[in-house]
């Protein structure tokens, strides 16, 4: 296992509006969407990296990874393959990397949603997982939205709307997390 860096808030801030490349493989079964990357995430071209984010804990604790990963120090090539080989794939609703997803315009997400749509249509998973309720609604001007399956498909995949794993989410736990994401990863055929 590498190192975790240590940024400082300054090197953290000169990864603002970088973006960060979605994770996809020939197959995706299961596409995860994140809201937005954060300054960790940008600093090291590694979706959902922060230390305290529950995203990856969570997936093992479901059976949707075999492995652990811990990618606060970057994800590496084999744990890449071992997601796009499980049919996992991980992009987000809007590219450009922020301090905190409260930081985006209702526009700006009602057009990563827009992106959202294309590279679904493109990819054609089983399943799109969003995480996070409130982008959701407001990206997809569904306000009463709740967490769950979604009664329509998404571009011709079927839609859950699962919790946001970020450490700033102090509702859910690993346990909620696990539970929420093996859902549409049993409905995708990966677990």
């Amino acid at each position: 296992m590498r190192p975790v860096p240590r940024f400082t808030r300054a090197e953290l801030e000169s990864f603002r509006d970088t973006e960060v490349p979605d994770l996809l493989g020939p197959d995706v079964r299961l596409l995860f969407v994140g809201i937005n990357p954060g300054l960790w995430t940008a600093a090291t071209q590694t979706h959902f990296a922060h230390p305290v984010n529950r995203f990856y804990p969570a997936l093992l604790r479901a059976g949707i990874l075999e492995h652990p990963i811990d990618p606060s120090a970057g994800m590496s090539d084999a744990d890449r393959d071992r997601l796009r080989a499980r049919g996992i794939g991980i992009t987000n609703l809007v590219h450009r990397a922020t301090a905190r997803a409260d930081e985006l315009s209702r526009d700006e997400l009602r057009e990563g949603g827009q992106r959202l749509e294309e590279l679904v249509r493109r990819t054609a998973p089983r399943v799109v997982a969003v995480a996070g309720i409130t982008a959701y609604r407001h990206a997809f001007g569904h306000p009463k939205a709740t967490l769950g399956r979604q009664p329509e498909p998404f571009a011709g995949a079927e839609l859950w709307v699962v919790p946001n794993p970020s450490g700033l989410n102090a509702h859910e736990t690993v346990e909620t997390l696990a539970a929420a994401y093996a859902e549409p990863a049993r409905a995708a055929g990966v677990i």
